[in-house]
């Protein structure tokens, strides 16, 4: 499954995306605000980013001195898709010469120690980075013997030195990737996809404060810089944009992180359950009881903020509850689907029932579809549900974190 993972991200190296300057920008202020020393005297990694593209290589090294970084890395896969193109780091229209020069064909790797006005102009720029690359003195600026993969030794052992990694990952290697930071006990804020919360060997960490997400809205997806050669025919219409002639794809991604911010430490503002039946902006909630699963000792919440305050049992909340969720407020207990629910085990099996969709017509599959999710009992008129012989109708929910009110 690795290697078919690897040969797949590798068939998608055509379709790599960009995170934009400005949302780099936006995500790493709110740690500093938290923590203005969270940098200093740190070595940050950023070992998925082509250098001479990376808006991550630019923030940092742009900010190297004002957040007091004691070093900055960068490691490429190879070939880079849009070489020297996004950040026009060098101000020749080709670079310099071998050994000083970009590599054509291999990976490459940054290593920043120094920043400061090289041409003496005033002002610190890329300019100057590439008039410092150029010089080789303070900086190191070569290639690497293998292909910049994170999992190569001497990946590892850049990643060894490190303290902070901070990029965009390869999506179809986030699990592998999630684990190396761990296993080298690195702290780091990195993007994914917002599915891989509910991995069952990425939930844990959630599970047990060990990973948390990020302080940009986890309700917005994320608008990536699409490069002139990646095939977009697939992708759904309404996730591609065009903004003065840049190609941007929304994905529904959000970052990760093990680095503290203040917004986790915010509490949810919650009314009581008899306040929100008789005052909630949701139907669903409004004029009627909570309703309690078949298959699981929890009551379900479809949204976050209808969440009872004396409520003291088990409930089931949408995955974007992580984005308000507070560690001195709840306690994560277990996630539907995937076996991420040891502390709260499903009580129930429907091999037994069948799908059918809304006009009546059989799907083909068996209620074994939907074991583990959490189900309710019903039909809402809108979606697919099971029946079984004696005629007992239930839905599934959409993924639900179990929660309850941390007790004091």
């Amino acid at each position: 499954m690795a290697n078919e993972n690897l040969k797949k991200a590798k068939r998608e190296k055509n379709d790599e995306f960009y995170t934009q300057y400005v949302d780099i920008q936006k995500e790493v202020s709110a740690y500093l605000e938290y923590d203005p020393d969270v940098f200093r005297n740190k070595i940050v990694y950023c070992n998925a980013d082509d250098p001479f593209e990376s808006n991550f290589f630019k923030y940092f090294v742009l900010n190297f001195n004002r957040f007091g970084l004691k070093q900055l890395i960068t490691t490429s896969y190879k070939p880079s898709p849009i070489a020297n193109t996004q950040l026009k780091l060098f101000v020749e229209d080709k670079p310099p010469k071998k050994p000083q020069g970009r590599p054509k064909v291999t990976a490459n790797k940054f290593i920043i120690n120094e920043v400061k006005d090289f041409d003496g102009d005033g002002e610190f720029n890329l300019k100057d980075i590439a008039l410092q690359l150029k010089d080789n003195k303070n900086n190191e600026w070569s290639p690497l013997k293998k292909d910049g993969d994170f999992r190569s030794e001497e990946c590892v052992n850049l990643l060894k030195q490190s303290d902070i990694v901070v990029t965009n990952p390869p999506f179809s290697l986030f699990r592998e990737y999630v684990k190396q930071i761990f296993e080298y006990k690195k702290k780091f804020i990195v993007i994914g996809n917002k599915n891989a919360v509910t991995n069952k060997k990425i939930f844990p960490l959630f599970e047990n404060n060990k990973m948390w997400v990020g302080t940009t809205s986890y309700n917005k997806d994320i608008l990536f810089i699409a490069p002139s050669n990646a095939d977009l025919s697939k992708k759904p219409k309404t996730a591609i944009r065009v903004v003065d002639g840049i190609t941007y794809l929304r994905s529904p991604s959000v970052w990760f992180t093990n680095i503290d911010h203040g917004r986790r430490h915010l509490p949810l503002s919650l009314m009581t359950m008899e306040d929100n039946i008789k005052f909630s902006k949701h139907k669903e909630i409004r004029g009627s009881q909570y309703k309690k699963y078949d298959n699981y000792d929890a009551i379900e919440i479809p949204f976050t903020d209808a969440i009872p305050s004396d409520y003291n049992g088990i409930m089931g909340v949408p995955v974007s509850f992580l984005d308000k969720y507070n560690p001195d407020q709840f306690d994560i207990l277990g996630s539907t689907q995937r076996g991420c629910h040891d502390k709260v085990p499903d009580t129930k099996k429907y091999d037994d029932y069948r799908e059918v969709r809304q006009n009546g017509e059989k799907t083909g599959s068996s209620g074994g579809k939907t074991n583990e999710n959490g189900n309710l009992l019903g039909n809402d008129g809108k979606k697919n549900y099971f029946i079984n012989n004696e005629g007992r109708i239930i839905q599934s929910t959409y993924s639900r974190i179990f929660i309850r009110h941390k007790k004091k």
